[in-house]
């Protein structure tokens, strides 16, 4: 019966829409929906396609990807399209490009796996996961990386017990064994007349999960004994009116409300919540600011621009208005951002987008990194360690000042794409930082998604997104250190798992090997005796 349905699963008529239907499906497996259940079932398939076919692996994989990507990040398009406002005959062919270049990554997965001649469970049940971690943690690297899908993600939420790993070894180590759990699904199924070849990787998924329940139960890092009130105020300013110099005393004036309409210990405001550069303020704005949220004992942080010392660059940060003196307005602390959005917030190739950025209507593409381990920025008794928008998505970047910090702080503008999943996305890798660095993370956002998580990664308290609101709760602040922090980065767990996949290459080369010289031994002795006779 399976041997006369794989005969037709094989059919181009059905093989290759069976493989576009699959990958459009993985969106489900993310946030909002966290169908989390799912992201192995489809890996399984995706595998089993490409044992239907093998002479078209790469090309399936690279479909998958393809279509994959494309229904998970299509808000690319309207980021291009309805903000920025290019034109479709440029905007269409980008929002595609992207995918086409994200989706070779699963396809040289799948290409370097043809390069392994091992045993079917052992390519199947270990390489291939190896392998497929590997090419996502060079896809989180190369240009600056982009994270964003990684099979880790859809296991991001408590109901998966897949998620106990994200303190133990990061999002990759729960990338690992996501594609781990979804090789051995299909391994479990396979013919076989020994029972035992479908006993072992149900045992080991069991084995598996069981571990990582137990990870999500154990308390890594401790609460210090704090406890404050947080206000989260999210304007909802829309991207195309936001820098519009009309729009700027407007906005400043609808924060400078919200600030004095609350009376948490610790008040924080969105990405460039103030639309222009720091240096271009008029002197009261700021002071009127801190004084608001001093009346009320409230520590402030703010997300502005401001150019570099040197006058000639700016950056995007969150300033700690928490003690602020107009008379040493130069001496403001505050957290620059390190990871910039290549293409969005600089430019790599400026000879060749340069002219897109003409078209578009893209403030601040040109920005300077802040520089990495920045400190935290004290408010109140809290160490914050805040992070801006993209910079959400790499655990490993967040390390150092975590650390120091007894709270995680994420600022972000996701007005850019408008009411689309990204807002969600983003908000799940949050969850994953949460949970990797066992500290409450909170996230100030223009738009949404702003919410309170606590560090078992759970959402605590979200605003409703697309409204303008003020999100208040409490936090505890934490110390210590997950295995993970301990680790200092992916990089250990990544140096081991390139020494196995190099093993189990060589193991299959030697296997390889000494197969041809038993075949050829019998052959080559018959030989010599005939021409000795």
């Amino acid at each position: 019966m399976i041997r006369t349905l794989n005969h037709y699963w094989k059919h181009p008529l059905i093989y290759w829409p069976s493989v576009i239907i699959t990958a459009a499906a993985t969106p489900l497996t993310f946030a909002p929906y966290y169908w989390f259940w799912l992201m192995p079932l489809l890996f399984a398939v995706l595998i089993h396609l490409t044992e239907l076919r093998p002479e078209r692996s790469f090309q399936t994989a690279y479909l998958f990807g393809l279509v994959g990507y494309t229904a998970q990040f299509y808000w690319i398009h309207t980021a291009l399209h309805d903000i920025s406002g290019l034109s479709d005959l440029f905007a269409l062919p980008l929002t595609l490009l992207f995918p086409a270049y994200l989706a070779l990554y699963p396809a040289a997965c799948f290409w370097l796996l043809k390069k392994f001649h091992l045993p079917r469970s052992l390519k199947i049940g270990l390489a291939l996961p190896v392998l497929w971690t590997l090419t996502e943690f060079a896809r989180e690297r190369f240009l600056t990386g982009f994270g964003w899908g990684a099979l880790g993600y859809s296991q991001i939420t408590k109901d998966s017990p897949l998620a106990g790993f994200a303190p133990l070894g990061g999002i990759h180590l729960v990338t690992f064994t996501t594609a781990l759990i979804g090789a051995w699904l299909l391994l479990m199924f396979a013919r076989s007349k020994s029972p035992q070849r479908r006993l072992i990787p149900l045992c080991l998924s069991l084995l598996l999960c069981i571990v990582g329940y137990t990870a999500q139960n154990t308390e890594f890092t401790r609460p210090d004994g704090s406890t404050r009130t947080v206000a989260l105020i999210q304007g909802n300013i829309e991207q195309t009116l936001k820098w519009d110099s009309d729009q700027t005393f407007p906005t400043i004036q609808k924060y400078y409300e919200h600030i004095g309409r609350t009376t948490a210990d610790l008040v924080i405001l969105p990405e460039t919540a103030i639309p222009a550069m720091r240096q271009n303020l008029p002197e009261n704005v700021l002071t009127n600011l801190a004084d608001q949220s001093q009346k009320n004992g409230s520590a402030l942080a703010v997300g502005i621009a401001q150019y570099t010392p040197d006058g000639n660059h700016y950056e995007n940060v969150v300033i700690n208005l928490s003690n602020y003196n107009n008379s040493a307005s130069n001496e403001i602390p505050y957290y620059a951002k390190n990871h910039l959005v290549p293409f969005g917030e600089y430019k790599p190739l400026p000879f060749i987008t340069e002219p897109l950025y003409r078209m578009m209507n893209m403030p601040l593409s040109d920005m300077k990194k802040g520089g990495e381990g920045q400190a935290p920025l004290q408010m109140k008794d809290q160490k914050v360690a805040f992070n801006i928008c993209y910079e959400d998505g790499f655990g490993d970047d967040l390390i150092a000042t975590a650390k120091q910090s007894t709270l995680l702080a994420n600022s972000s503008n996701m007005a850019w794409y408008g009411d689309s999943n990204a807002m969600y996305q983003q908000q799940q890798q949050s969850q994953a930082r949460a949970m990797e660095l066992g500290r409450y993370m909170v996230r100030a956002t223009n738009t949404g998604a702003t919410s309170i998580i606590s560090p078992q990664g759970s959402i605590v308290a979200q605003a409703e997104p697309n409204t303008e609101t003020v999100l208040e709760g409490h936090i505890k602040g934490y110390t210590g250190e997950t295995p993970y922090m301990k680790m200092g980065s992916s990089w250990p767990l990544i140096g081991a798992l390139a020494a196995l996949a190099a093993l189990l290459f060589l193991l299959g080369r030697f296997a390889l090997h000494l197969t041809k010289t038993q075949t050829a031994g019998p052959a080559a002795e018959d030989e010599t005796e005939a021409t000795e006779n």
